[in-house]
């Protein structure tokens, strides 16, 4: 099996399933008992807090834990607005944000706030001109993401962090898809939302740095946990599972970085150079974790369910989105034509990739892209 759809989610690394194994049998306590299993079950959400906030350069009284990068951009989004809506009223989104974001604010503008939605190029770059313009002494929260999960494309979040900052406004930035892969150390973000199982961490686990200073109301009330930010009994193995995968990530994290690079180069030299009449659709200053390549003539659902006879998974866009009818939405702003749209498909990688994995994986492509073309002649 040659998988490429890290984007959608990541294989559990096995020293995280093997401590989340240990915790479940051995060590369940609630962290909120006095007793020692319960001190003990705190130790474990304690060090991973400390993990994940060495990951996004925090301090761990910055970090709260969540049930995931929906939850939390919906917490964030949600509580800035309700906390300063006296003030201020309008939050500015990007047209290109993950449907959490995106339906989050869509929901804030039927309650009456003000939603402004920027535009972004052909790359998926967002047009700051149109962003710093909107921005005004009425904005609350500005969102971005930090990268895009259909594209790969790299947002610069400290331009974005400043104008918002110089007009009074909170900046948020959805991190889902850079933890781990790109330096999350210097974004300016008032705000960030993380996620676990982009990282091999868990699924259902996920975490949000909250700056200090910054007004922000829980979405969820009750019995005080994560310090009154995110009531509920806390997941202690997955949390734990989240903690080590982003001591995982920390670790010879440049090396890391480089063999994304080096990965990403071969999958689409291979391609560029086998394949006839296709448009790439991430630009090269983009993460190396994420290709999107439109291959004109065919369907990408087709190709992929093609490739995954052979073993290979790929997508056709955000797997929040996938098994719905309709065009990506990040690519229709980009303003690809239907038939672009039509034929793209997205390569996500992780550190466990190979070279030779590239190689195959391109070889594949370029057989059932020949294979469907041919079809299509006779049509």
């Amino acid at each position: 099996m040659i998988y490429l759809d890290n984007s959608s989610t990541t294989k559990q690394a096995d020293s995280v399933t093997k401590l989340m194994a240990e915790i479940a049998e051995e060590r369940w306590g609630n962290p909120s008992s006095l007793h020692a299993l319960g001190i003990r079950a705190e130790k474990h959400l304690e060090t991973a807090r400390k993990n994940v906030a060495a990951l996004l350069g925090a301090s761990q009284d910055q970090v709260f834990f969540t049930s995931g990068g929906t939850e939390g951009d919906v917490m964030i989004l949600t509580g800035v607005m309700r906390a300063r809506k006296r003030e201020r009223r309008k939050l500015i989104v990007s047209a290109v944000e993950h449907p959490a974001v995106l339906e989050t604010a869509a929901a804030l503008e039927r309650d009456g706030f003000e939603v402004v939605r920027i535009g972004v190029d052909r790359m998926c770059r967002i047009d700051m001109d149109a962003l710093k313009d909107a921005i005004d002494e009425d904005t609350a929260l500005v969102s971005v993401m930090a990268v895009n999960n259909e594209t790969g494309t790299i947002m610069p979040v400290r331009e974005i962090a400043n104008a918002a900052h110089a007009k009074g406004a909170y900046f948020h930035t959805d991190a889902v898809q850079a933890l781990g892969k790109e330096d999350l150390k210097a974004t300016g973000a008032d705000l960030i939302t993380v996620s676990s199982h982009k990282i091999h961490g868990p699924m259902g686990v996920g975490g949000v740095f909250v700056g200090k200073g910054v007004k922000i109301l829980p979405l969820i009330p009750g019995g005080g946990q994560e310090k009154g930010m995110r009531s509920g009994t806390e997941n202690v193995p997955g949390i734990a599972g989240f903690g080590e995968a982003a001591r995982l990530a920390s670790e010879n994290f440049e090396g890391h970085r480089r063999h994304f690079k080096e990965i990403h180069e071969r999958l689409r030299d291979n391609i560029e150079s086998s394949i006839r009449d296709i448009v790439v659709n991430s630009p090269d200053d983009g993460t190396h974790a994420v290709l999107n390549v439109s291959f004109m003539g065919t369907r990408g659902e087709v190709l992929l369910h093609t490739l995954e006879q052979e073993g290979i998974y790929v997508s056709t866009g955000s797997a929040c989105s996938s098994n719905k009818k309709g065009q990506s939405h990040v690519l229709t702003a980009m303003g690809l034509s239907g038939k672009e749209i039509e034929g793209a498909i997205r390569f996500s990688l992780s550190r466990y990739n190979t070279l030779e994995e590239m190689d195959m994986a391109a070889d594949a492509v370029r057989r059932a892209v020949t294979r469907f073309r041919k079809l299509g002649s006779f049509r």
